[in-house]
């Protein structure tokens, strides 16, 4: 087809008009024929096949049946009447049912006539189907059909104005009709052979209008294998051209201050996990392309000495690291963590936060100059101009989800050649989503918590049993441990949240009393000072109990608090859940976490609490979530811009993902440039795609 056709507004369409146009702009965002080409059905309805009344099961799926009515008859009820008819095929009968448009149906109806009948099915005291679409068996053998049916992503809107499915559908037909009917290919010759791929013109034609389920599955593997090859061809390109044309500074030594701290000043075995990773970001330190490498642990296993020990090696290299992280709370712990190790070697780290007085700013922004201050730890204020480094060869961010894309470039700016970088993360992503996610990026995995780590014991429990756990919270109390209550704080329902918080800390201050108890409290509607007042006396062991929201989430470390109660678990992602989890079992101590709910639970959210339960491993807890939760809603998607898949799934077609990886890496192996003629598709393709920002804006 010529491309220029499908850039047609679709306003031209015959059937469309104005009115529509802008209903389907508004509604769907389909401006061109090309955006009505790319509405992909969601679903099928196959009219393939014929039952017979023996053969229905009790779903409520979609069936046809060919046969007769044999009697009508109106039957009154409470709320009006209904219309009844009797239908038989050759195994039985079952009923057909209108509720309303009774005198038109009547009159119309045929006794003793062969018809074809669909719809869902109802099953009591036998089966009946109401308000079936019916055609009398002559006229359905004569007319030409769409076996299987496609059923087209709709609103309200849009049905209510008559822009129903069977309107899509004759839309999207009209285009097939208006148009000369053949796509130009997008993929090579030699890779449609290999996968026996049907052709661009035949996917594109039976994924609207398939002509067996045998060539629906021929048209979806096509089109979703070309959206994952293409998403993986511009993830795989953006890391070629970051190695190649993205200097880095070569970190060719490992010196004094690695191999001392490493021999006599490591406070504790490193393990497995830890020294492989340390290995791959030496490697990657060491060659002359800057490092871009996500390290992804679960909460607890150690990243933070994976972290520290990088910073060793550009410190040894003669150069300064810096660590970035999303709030001053978490800032101020890695402060403390990585300057109790840096002391031992003798290295100088300072913390530079919003908070920082002039006079501390001034110290600070010399030293950094002068070369006399090794490590940086900070929050978004590393970023001002006025922070100069004299020589920046590393810089770790945590938790980068938190940051967005300008920010963080403004870090590679710190220096002549940007620093190696090193992003951490404690949330895991799953294989699945980081392939398309962080496919341009190296990826790094601490799987392995330290041995003297005891797993976190997950309990479930009812409000009924709330005395029973305040019971046992006054036992670990006595025991000199320390406890956090979290309540949920969602947008939408943000007042009576807030009640349910404040009702929770009174019942709570009620049953643990001062003096003998100390409860603090802390929520999005504090001040930032009263905040972090309330954490600090948490943290300095001031007080037993902290009532919060989930502002305690990331990075509150006190490896006194051995108990974790979340209250209206049902009501919290499997991600959050295991979050908060991790701020308990971080000392030697056995540590639990006790999910409340009411009785009321949903499907999911019964998978949900069931999988805390069951498992501590962060990345299966995450496979979990994205099989729930779809890969739309995982943290950081959104701002990706990688995943606004139109046809594939990254969790469902997994494989089809794996395939689409292999042989985009086989074809950058062979011809790093596009440039051979077998690729010139290829290549055009790729272009057309970084011009309209989006595969499926470039079809044909």
């Amino acid at each position: 087809m010529n491309p220029g056709k499908l850039q047609t507004p679709i306003d031209y369409l015959k059937g469309v008009g104005p009115a529509r146009a802008d209903l389907l702009r508004k509604e769907l965002g389909i401006h061109t024929y090309q955006d009505l080409l790319n509405l992909f059905p969601n679903r099928y309805i196959d009219k393939t096949q014929y039952y017979k009344i023996s053969q229905l099961q009790q779903t409520s799926a979609d069936i046809q049946v060919i046969g007769k009515i044999i009697h009508v008859k109106t039957v009154e009820q409470k709320r009006g009447k209904r219309l009844v008819a009797t239908f038989i095929d050759d195994t039985g009968q079952m009923e057909l049912v209108w509720f309303k448009g009774h005198k038109w149906i009547r009159e119309n109806l045929k006794i003793n006539v062969p018809y074809v009948i669909f719809g869902k099915t109802k099953y009591y005291n036998g089966f009946s189907m109401p308000h079936p679409e019916m055609e009398l068996l002559s006229e359905h053998e004569k007319n030409e059909r769409i076996a299987m049916q496609p059923v087209y992503p709709s609103t309200e809107k849009l049905s209510n104005r008559g822009v129903t499915n069977r309107v899509i559908s004759k839309m999207i037909q009209q285009i097939f009709q208006d148009s000369n009917l053949s796509f130009l290919e997008t993929l090579p010759i030699d890779l449609i052979e290999s996968l026996k791929l049907i052709s661009k013109t035949n996917a594109v034609l039976n994924i609207h209008f398939p002509k067996s389920q045998e060539w629906l599955a021929k048209a979806q593997f096509r089109l979703k294998f070309e959206e994952l090859f293409y998403v993986q061809l511009q993830l795989l390109i953006k890391k070629l051209t970051r190695q190649h044309k993205i200097k880095g500074y070569p970190f060719t030594k490992v010196g004094t201050v690695f191999n001392s701290f490493y021999k006599d000043h490591l406070p504790f075995e490193l393990t497995g996990a830890q020294k492989r990773v340390i290995k791959e970001i030496r490697n990657d330190m060491g060659g002359s392309a800057q490092m871009n490498r996500l390290l992804q642990g679960d909460v607890g296993s150690g990243k933070t000495i994976v972290g520290f020990m990088a910073m060793l090696l550009a410190i040894d290299n003669d150069f300064q690291a810096c660590l970035m992280a999303p709030t001053a709370i978490l800032a101020s712990q890695h402060y403390q963590g990585i300057k109790e190790l840096a002391d031992k070697v003798d290295l100088k780290v300072a913390l530079l936060m919003g908070s920082s007085t002039t006079k501390q700013r001034r110290e600070i922004h010399q030293e950094l100059e002068e070369g006399t201050l090794h490590i940086l730890i900070g929050t978004h204020a590393i970023l001002e101009d006025k922070v100069v480094f004299k020589n920046l060869g590393l810089a770790i961010i945590d938790e980068q989800h938190r940051f967005g894309v300008a920010q963080r470039s403004k870090l590679w700016r710190k220096n002549t050649y940007p620093p190696h970088v090193l992003v951490m993360t404690a949330t895991p992503i799953p294989r699945t989503l980081a392939m398309s996610l962080y496919g341009d990026l190296d990826i790094s995995v601490i799987d392995e918590l330290p041995p003297d780590r005891k797993s976190i014991q997950t309990l479930h429990r009812y409000d009924s049993h709330r005395l029973q756990i305040f019971k046992f919270i006054k036992d670990e109390i006595a025991k000199g441990r320390q406890v956090y209550i979290v309540y949920p704080l969602i947008q939408e329902s943000e007042v009576l949240d807030y009640k349910d918080l404040m009702d929770g800390y009174e019942s709570v201050v009620r049953y643990f009393p001062t003096p003998e108890y100390q409860v603090s409290i802390v929520h999005g509607q504090m001040k930032p000072a009263d905040k972090e007042f309330e954490m600090q006396r948490f943290v300095n062991g001031a007080t037993q109990i902290m009532v919060a929201t989930t502002v305690i989430e990331v990075g509150v470390n006190v490896p006194n608090a051995s108990v974790m109660i979340i209250e209206s678990a049902e009501r919290f992602g499997l991600s959050q859940l295991h979050q908060l989890r991790g701020r308990v079992g971080r000392g030697a101590e056995q540590s639990f976490c006790i999910l409340m709910t009411s009785f009321k639970l949903s499907a999911d959210s019964k998978t949900r609490l069931e999988t805390m339960v069951r498992t501590n491993d962060g990345f299966e807890i995450a496979e979990v979530d994205l099989k729930l939760r779809g890969p739309g809603d995982m943290m950081g998607t959104q701002q990706s811009g990688v995943l606004n898949l139109k046809i594939a799934d990254v969790v469902r077609d997994n494989d089809i993902l794996k395939t689409a990886r292999y042989y985009a890496v086989a074809l950058l192996k062979e011809d790093p440039g596009l440039q051979l003629e077998k690729n010139s598709i290829v290549l055009y393709t790729y272009q057309q795609i970084s011009k309209f920002k989006n595969i499926w804006n470039y079809i044909s």
